[in-house]
């Protein structure tokens, strides 16, 4: 969760965040200035292409899109290029992902055999690609088992019910945990989620200072440490004590047992 730089910006993002899932004021706003563009269009349109069919009920208005940049989701836009570039690197004969992007699993497909374990699995036929249901906090595989394996941007999520888990406050220390127990000797592990100043944003997600993942995963060491910053940087080959008082950052943690 975003924190601004001012009080009064604060509470109207505070205000936004809960009224936000029945009612979105800012889309309603575009929505309306949408329209007129929309219209304007139209008529252009209609002018240079008098026999086009436009009025009827094909009409399909995208009114959201017409911008001067291409935004995009920082935290897991670098996520996905970081665990690709280690996977391609690493070449494992097979990787177990738990929880993470489907964008992700996809991808990874193509250059080994994946298994995508979630308490809502994917239902695609796609070569190298098997889907499981399983639960982070009882994974289906004995201790020391797994070589390769990721979670990314998964653990702050669990035991605050958003997916239909139980509620459970240790829910992201015990994800840790069961993540450890199955990931072999030697094996690698790529974990990533929210970091910055401690706090629970109920019941979207968790952010934890980077050092309290470290005690998290205290039996395994770390390899590397990257970093997406507040202010959406990618910062490769980190020092993780330098991001636990950000405020909303996502760190990228590679684990070898």
């Amino acid at each position: 969760m975003r924190v601004l730089k001012s009080k009064p910006k604060n509470f109207a993002y505070f205000f936004y965040r809960l009224i936000n899932p029945i009612f979105d004021p800012i889309k309603l706003v575009q929505g309306i200035y949408g329209y007129f563009w929309y219209i304007k269009d139209l008529i252009k349109y209609k002018i240079k292409d008098p026999k086009a069919e436009l009025i009827n009920t094909n009409l399909y208005p995208i009114l959201y899109e017409k911008t001067s940049f291409t935004s995009f989701d920082a935290h897991y836009f670098y996520n996905l290029l970081w665990i690709f570039e280690h996977i391609l690197k690493n070449k494992p004969k097979q990787h177990i992902d738990v929880g993470s992007s489907y964008q992700l699993v996809g991808l990874l497909s193509k250059i080994t055999k994946v298994t995508f374990i979630d308490i809502r699995p994917m239902q695609v036929s796609l070569k190298n690609f098997y889907s499981k249901k399983g639960n982070i906090l009882n994974l289906p595989y004995k201790n020391n088992s797994i070589k390769s394996l990721s979670s990314l941007h998964v653990a702050e999520h669990v035991g605050l019910g958003r997916y239909g888990d139980p509620i459970d406050p240790k829910g992201t220390e015990k994800a840790c945990k069961e993540l450890s127990r199955v990931l072999a000797k030697n094996g690698l592990l790529y974990f990533s989620l929210p970091i910055g100043k401690s706090r629970i944003c109920f019941n979207a997600h968790r952010i934890h200072p980077s050092e309290t993942i470290l005690k998290y995963f205290k039996n395994l060491k770390l390899i590397e440490f990257s970093v997406v910053d507040d202010d959406k940087n990618y910062i490769a080959n980190a020092n993780p004590k330098k991001y636990n008082n950000i405020n909303y950052g996502c760190g990228m943690f590679l684990f070898k047992k």
